[in-house]
């Protein structure tokens, strides 16, 4: 039985599982940082805890304090959320060594997916289409020869980590040597793992993804997917589903490759199969597997009727029904937009500063509004944290009336 959660996690995310777990009637514990003290998700939750002073490292990222609150706070299982810890499998093993439940897959599974150059082998194995690419590269020279064979222009990317970050477009050899050793160290300082391989670049490409849900022994389903291609230095900021101007085949292709793979490692919760996708073509190719909560989740939520994160605590519960019975059919489109504190001003530089006044719609005529946000009226927008302030979804009987 669990009746007490953990939420390792800050910002609109915290509050939108508190909502879940208060509905469900499980007390919800949140941490904050003491820059936090006085935040949305610290105020909701039925009782919260202080990581104290320091920046993300000292708080949110650290693991003995999470844990040491864990076992005080008498939590039976912690949500990760999505960001900070939500994908290492060191927490995972710690969190499972401790008697929590980590909601979310297991240590094996994100290690499957973790590394993007190791997603892209078994997806190879298991018969996904890949994008022309490398292996892990350790010099310049390899680099260049690898170009040569992939044909310009590439991607340079890094293995770890997420968000964009770890990215850059390569047309020709000179922008793939000054590229090389700054990508290099990015993903070093951000993922402390420097590892880069090279892909295949395609210019007029979409970004489509597939949301999947597995129970952990080899059963898995597939709740559409969504189109997030409206994107600003490789960071998403419209997304919607489902996808518009996809054929019927193309978007069962996608989802039953996506399943294929999910059960390839018997995946357990809630992650998502992430695709470049050719419109003129209409081939698709795979980029990586996020084994975690997206920040995008709720347009799913809305189309399919679903709340995953209640899935997610009930799968940890083991009284999640049987997959297969849980297949709902999509119903209209929504669309999510992530709002930003930032400076247009200054090439979107984060904003931080204080926000005087805040107001929110609360009703649409014809759709369904959702806002999930931590934001108010006299909040401070902090600078240590990511700027998105709030998501702001719509559901409606089609895309037009979404729109």
């Amino acid at each position: 039985m669990i009746d007490r959660v953990l939420i390792a996690n800050r910002g609109a995310i915290a509050v939108r599982i508190i909502r879940t777990l208060q509905a469900m009637n499980i007390r919800a514990i949140a941490v904050y940082a003491e820059a936090d003290r006085h935040a949305r998700h610290v105020r909701l939750a039925d009782e919260a805890w202080s990581l104290g002073e320091g920046q993300v490292r000292d708080t949110y990222l650290n693991q003995d304090k999470l844990l040491a609150i864990a076992a005080q706070s008498g939590a039976q299982a912690l949500h990760p959320g999505y960001g900070f810890l939500s994908e290492k499998p060191e927490f995972v093993t710690r969190c499972e060594a401790a008697g929590l439940h980590f909601l979310g897959p297991d240590a094996a599974q994100m290690l499957a997916f973790g590394l993007k150059h190791r997603a892209r082998e078994l997806a190879e194995q298991n018969a996904v289409p890949l994008l022309p690419g490398s292996g892990l590269l350790t010099s310049l020279q390899q680099a260049q020869a690898a170009a040569q064979q992939i044909g310009y222009p590439v991607m340079l990317k890094s293995t770890a980590g997420g968000g964009g970050i770890g990215m850059q477009r390569c047309n020709s050899a000179d922008e793939l040597e000054d590229a090389f050793t700054r990508v290099k160290r990015l993903a070093g300082n951000n993922f402390a793992d420097d590892g880069v391989f090279l892909e295949k670049f395609i210019a007029r490409a979409r970004h489509i993804e597939v949301q999947i849900f597995g129970d952990g022994h080899g059963n898995v389903i597939a709740l559409g997917e969504r189109d997030c291609s409206a994107q600003r230095r490789n960071q998403k900021v419209l997304e919607e589903t489902p996808a518009p101007r996809l054929s019927d085949a193309v978007r069962a292709q996608l989802q039953a490759t996506a399943v294929r793979l999910a059960r390839a490692v018997n995946y357990r919760s809630a992650g998502t199969v992430e695709y470049v996708y050719d419109e003129v073509s209409q081939q698709f190719w795979f980029l990586e597997v996020n084994t975690r909560l997206q920040v995008e989740h709720g347009v799913t939520e809305l189309v399919y009727g679903v709340d995953l994160v209640r899935w997610m605590v009930e799968l940890a519960q083991q009284r999640l029904p049987p997959l297969a019975t849980l297949q709902p059919v999509a119903q209209g489109h929504a669309i999510q937009v992530r709002l930003y504190a930032e400076d247009p001003a200054k090439q979107f530089q984060p904003s931080a500063g204080l926000l005087s006044h805040v107001q929110f719609p609360t009703a649409l005529d014809h759709a369904t509004l959702r806002i999930d946000s931590s934001v108010e009226s006299g909040m401070e927008v902090s600078p240590f944290y990511d700027p998105m302030l709030a998501k702001i979804l719509v559901h409606a009987a089609d895309r037009r009336r979404a729109l």
